[in-house]
């Protein structure tokens, strides 16, 4: 299914999501952005055979890391596809009340679960295997983004990805666009917010990729792509997309359960 075509029902679900938050919660508990404009950023990076977004699972579940309320995990879910939540309580939004909300309302017939993952400790994941692993606007909230992106090469074939990337210091007065380096914030440097840490150069977050045992397969920059993107100022922020396969992930086996109980359906 080309992700073209998935744009019109993303907004139908997003529309529908929003009357189902309102009956549920006060809009000041839920998370105030919607992940699922995240299609529209994927229709323009996804290219030849790999726009397929469904077939990019390979027809096995997705994690959705970093999923805020869910909202990408649910639409996805929507179409039919097996979706992990995992985010962990203390650095969520609302301590994950939202997509636990959302996911009791939706019931069993919603193929979406949620787990609290601690995803700066050496974590694991809930299953052995996902075709396709989402972390959208994650990484550089990550203390360990190096473990993070080895670890997921080898749990899954694809990752789509999306962070945040600098070109200069907050001064100006250093360029890293050339260097593969990354820059640690302040803990109030970026939105006052501490869960802010790592944001790469273009250059050092290739190398990160790369040394973490993945392949790029599409990549673009939105945002303030004017050359001058910074850690600190929220008009210069510039984020890069990629779509990444990885170059160490096993072929998938069949799995005897997952962690919390339930059974992984075979390859």
């Amino acid at each position: 299914m080309d992700v073209g075509s998935l744009l019109a029902p993303a907004a139908e679900f997003a529309d529908r999501l929003s009357q189902i938050k309102a009956g549920l919660a006060p809009t000041s508990d839920w998370y105030p952005y919607s992940t699922i404009q995240n299609v529209s950023h994927l229709d323009c990076l996804l290219t030849g055979s790999h726009r397929d977004l469904l077939g990019l699972t390979g027809g096995h579940p997705v994690a959705d890391i970093g999923a805020a309320d869910g909202d990408m995990a649910f639409f996805l879910g929507d179409l039919g596809v097996a979706v992990d939540i995992i985010d962990h309580a203390p650095t969520n939004w609302n301590g994950l009340r939202g997509a636990r909300m959302l996911a009791g309302h939706f019931g069993p017939s919603m193929p979406v679960t949620v787990h609290d993952v601690d995803l700066d400790s050496q974590f694991l994941m809930p299953r052995e295997w996902y075709g396709l692993v989402l972390l959208l606007g994650i990484l550089y909230h990550l203390q360990n983004p190096f473990y993070a992106l080895r670890h997921l090469a080898g749990r899954s074939e694809y990752l789509l990805m999306s962070t945040r990337v600098v070109r200069v210091t907050s001064d100006g007065k250093v360029r890293l666009d050339d260097a593969p380096v990354a820059y640690l914030v302040d803990p109030t440097e970026t939105n006052g917010d501490s869960t802010n840490y790592w944001m790469f150069s273009m250059p050092g977050l290739r190398r990160l990729i790369s040394r973490t045992g993945w392949t790029v397969v599409d990549e673009m920059t939105v945002g303030h792509t004017g050359g001058d993107s910074d850690p600190s100022r929220p008009d210069r922020d510039e984020r890069a997309f990629y779509l990444l396969r990885s170059r160490s992930a096993p072929a998938p086996v069949e799995q005897s359960g997952v962690m919390g109980g339930g059974r992984v359906a075979a390859p």
